[in-house]
């Protein structure tokens, strides 16, 4: 890019002409008489003005160039006005064109001696064109004086002509100083690192002058004479100098400093590495050993990492601990090699175990054998080590060329990394300090993370156990067995959970979902999302409305996480936070009276169902977005399940593995599933010793297989009603003979208040035809579904009202009540127990 902007300058000089528009070989010129007449008419004044010779040679200049307006009455004793008083100047003049138009332009006058007509030349320009080569010059000059990019000029002997002021100011001394010198002595120490090039100035000079071809971005690493001592890296171009006429001038050189920016490539480079390298385990002492090879790679000499014990044991932290607590848990030189850790000078740091003496290091910079066994270390007083326990904060020795930074999680201080250089020429600047310190923070995340693994194991077989589905119910709909699979079959732990959940008119919720991720978290965020499945699902949702909700939740689940100012909880809670974004789910509701089943999903796979004849289906249910993603709407697809259809809810875990794509899983999970007549518990197991046959899977898994059933119509009754109040009256007989028919004679006197009232709500305040239904299954389930959606509230009702009291006597009556929207309506349900004596269907 420097070369660009230079050869720039250089295109733009050329046509700008250095001369200006207000040269006599260019401009616009007349030759006036004492009495400001022309007598002489340039062709470039006829092609600005339109006038030719003939048309203008002895007329007044003011036919042209009107007269300045005066700006008062003259004295008395002014002398005669002439072309140099009226016209002269370079500031913006109207002029007049042959055709009557105007124009702006400069103009300048100049005497002229002699003994001949001629007493002046007039020159004029457009105006736009002096400003844009006003410009022109004004950049040139930036360039010369401003531009923070080094230029300078060799002749064709390679001797230095002329720089800029940048370069001036890279070498540290005035221009006249070392004119004429060459490249080469003015860098004598340094050499061009690009590869493909010649190592010495001159040499890439010589080849720019020979073959015409420009070079650009090569990285030159030397001293500068302005800073001797101190490497700095330039990126340089150079490019070929010639006329006109094709001579060769010389070469011209651009270069700018760029030893911050590859500083800081640099240090990015060396965090990215350490995040490539260090926490590839969960096991603290190769976590530490990984930030020493990383240090001592490319920024330390040697590296040594220091653990508090607790960090080792994965105990609780403490704050402040002492130096006592320390262990050498790691340590690596950049004078010792391979991994039996023999170093190739010096003597070998005899054998370390833990039970012996603590190492002392007086003077704060460790012998640092590679891969030394883990013993306790302790600090004198003094050392910068201490100094960095007693302060809390990195400690930067130059003296001992020592760096100390404290390793720190959550306030508590996990152990310190000492960083040393020995042989290397500089101390620690600002930027590497920040470098170690960034690189120590990195660090301190994976290793807390390591010590965190040890408690975690513990604590999530418990939350799993309480979060999975105990004793599932036994609903009427379906038949059902199940199976949960986690990958970490040590704790048990994982992010899949599968449910059943008895819905109002005797339909049932299945539901299947998976959690990124394993572990505490994972089963935090399952327990959380279970619970408010759970919950939706009581309220009657379709299944593309209760994902839509579980969506919106998971979305403020997760921007809750992220605004920690807002955390009303600290401490050991936010070790558990949940990550709910991306998990997956589907949720199917099964209807046994209409034997249909209406299911959505959150990116989930679709269930694999087989109906009574054997034939397995995957229904073409739309995908939709895994949770907490937004802005792309879940659909709903409703199938017939005749009874006796198997239908299995699973997670990826069960059919996707290493060595096998999905798709082969599905099919073997088909063809298991092609014996379904087989019991249930039979199918489960033998589904997952097809597709997990060593009893062990790679990702968590759940298994849910049912098999529907149907309330026939010895237990279902429904009756089509009139929205008017006679229609009151009628139901109440139709419900009671129905009772009798049951042998349900107990349940007569709640259950004609029931209808009575939810009946003649929906013909108060709703509208269209109603529908009365009874189901016998495991209680007595009344419904009214009528055209409205507004749902009915109980309410205490003062003792001068004349109503309001007949649902708030029904809900005393009855074991359970609410509310399910549909599309045409909603259906107003209550349950009743059976009475004791009476047996169940």
């Amino acid at each position: 890019m420097s070369a660009w902007n230079a050869a720039t300058a250089w295109d733009a000089a050329q046509s700008a002409d250095f001369r200006g528009p207000l040269d006599v070989t260019t401009a616009a010129t007349a030759v006036l008489d004492a009495r400001d007449t022309v007598i002489g008419w340039s062709p470039a004044a006829e092609e600005l003005l339109g006038y030719r010779p003939h048309d203008i040679v002895g007329r007044p200049v003011t036919t042209f160039l009107p007269r300045r307006p005066a700006s008062g009455p003259a004295p008395a004793d002014t002398p005669p006005a002439t072309a140099a008083s009226l016209f002269g100047g370079s500031e913006p003049r109207v002029a007049r064109h042959r055709d009557g138009h105007t124009l702006l332009v400069a103009t300048a006058v100049c005497a002229v001696s002699g003994t001949g007509m001629a007493a002046q030349v007039l020159v004029a320009a457009e105006l736009r064109n002096l400003r844009q080569w006003e410009s022109r010059i004004s950049m040139l000059h930036g360039l010369a004086t401003q531009s923070p990019l080094g230029l300078a000029i060799y002749d064709n002997d390679l001797r230095l002509t002329w720089s800029n002021t940048a370069y001036e100011r890279e070498i540290g001394l005035p221009f006249a100083k070392y004119r004429g010198m060459r490249a080469d002595e003015l860098y004598s120490s340094g050499a061009f690192v690009t590869e493909g090039y010649p190592r010495t100035l001159d040499g890439v000079m010589h080849h720019v002058l020979d073959t015409g071809e420009p070079v650009l971005d090569l990285h030159f690493r030397g001293q500068p004479p302005s800073d001797p001592g101190t490497d700095h890296l330039w990126s340089c171009s150079y490019y070929r100098l010639q006329d006109a006429d094709g001579r060769v001038l010389g070469v011209c050189e651009d270069a700018f400093d760029i030893t911050d920016r590859y500083e800081a490539q640099r240090r990015l480079a060396l965090l990215v590495e350490a995040g490539r390298r260090i926490g590839t385990t969960l096991d603290v002492a190769v976590t530490a050993r990984e930030v020493t090879e990383v240090a001592v790679q490319d920024f330390a000499d040697t590296a040594t990492v220091d653990l508090v014990r607790a960090v080792l044991e994965g105990l609780e932290l403490r704050v402040g601990a002492g130096v006592r607590d320390l262990v050498r848990v790691a340590a690596r030189s950049a004078r010792t090699t391979g991994q039996d850790g023999r170093q190739e000078n010096g003597p070998e740091e005899p054998e370390q175990r833990p039970e012996d003496k603590p190492e002392q290091d007086p003077d704060g910079r460790p012998e640092a054998p590679q891969e030394p066994q883990p013993h306790a270390v302790e600090y004198p007083p003094g050392s910068p080590q201490h100094r960095c326990l007693s302060s809390g904060g990195l400690v930067l020795d130059e003296d001992t060329d020592t760096l100390v930074v404290p390793m720190r999680a959550g306030g508590a201080v996990l152990g310190l990394v000492t960083y040393v250089r020995g042989a290397r020429p500089t101390v620690f600047d600002s930027g590497e300090v920040a470098l170690a310190d960034e690189l120590t923070a990195r660090a301190a995340v994976c290793i807390d993370n390591a010590r965190r693994f040890t408690r975690e194991r513990a604590a999530a077989v418990t939350l799993q156990r309480q979060l999975l589905p105990q004793n599932l119910p036994q609903p009427s709909a379906v038949d059902l067995a199940y199976r949960y699979l986690p990958a970490d079959d040590v704790t048990g732990v994982g992010g899949d959970w599968f449910d059943v959940i008895p819905l109002s008119g005797s339909r049932v919720g299945l539901v299947v979902g998976d959690v990124v991720g394993h572990g505490l978290q994972a089963a935090a965020t399952m327990g959380r999302l279970r619970t408010t499945v759970r919950a939706l699902a009581q309220l009657d949702m379709s299944p593309d409305e209760l994902l839509a909700r579980l969506d919106d939740l998971v979305g403020q689940m997760a921007e809750e996480q992220s605004d920690t100012s807002g955390t009303l909880t600290t401490g050991t809670y936010d070790e558990y936070a949940d990550v709910t974004t991306g998990a997956t789910c589907l949720y199917a509701v099964y209807d046994p009276v209409s034997r249909r089943c209406t299911m959505a999903r959150a990116g989930h796979l679709p269930p694999a169902v087989v109906d009574p004849e054997g034939r397995l289906l995957f229904p073409d249910l739309p995908a939709g977005p895994p949770l907490g993603l937004g802005g792309l709407p879940f659909e709903s697809v409703e199938i017939e399940l005749p009874v006796g259809s198997v239908v299995a809810l699973f997670t990826d875990g069960l059919v996707e593995a290493r060595d096998r794509d999905i798709d082969e899983g599905l099919a073997a999970l088909g063809q298991v599933l092609s014996d379904h007549r087989r019991p249930l518990q039979e199918l489960c197991d033998q589904t997952m010793a097809r597709l997990l046959p060593d009893g062990s899977a790679a990702d968590d898994t759940a298994l849910l297989i049912v098999r529907t059933r149907e309330l026939d119509a010895r237990q279902v009754v429904a009756w089509e009603l009139p929205g008017e109040p006679v229609a009151v009256g009628h139901a109440r007989e139709l419900a009671m003979r129905q009772l009798r028919h049951w042998g349900l004679e107990d349940l007569s006197f709640s259950t004609e208040l029931v209808v009575s009232e939810l009946v003649t709500n929906a013909i108060r305040y709703a509208e269209g035809p109603l529908q009365l239904r009874l189901i016998r299954d495991r209680t007595l389930l009344c419904e009214v579904a009528d055209a409205g959606h507004t749902s009915p509230h109980l309410r205490h009702s003062a003792g001068d009202d004349e109503g309001g009291r007949g649902l708030f006597i029904v809900a005393q009556l009855v074991q359970r009540w609410g509310t399910r929207y549909t599309r045409s309506g909603k259906t107003i349900w209550t349950e009743q127990a059976f009475p004791a004596a009476y047996p169940t269907p």
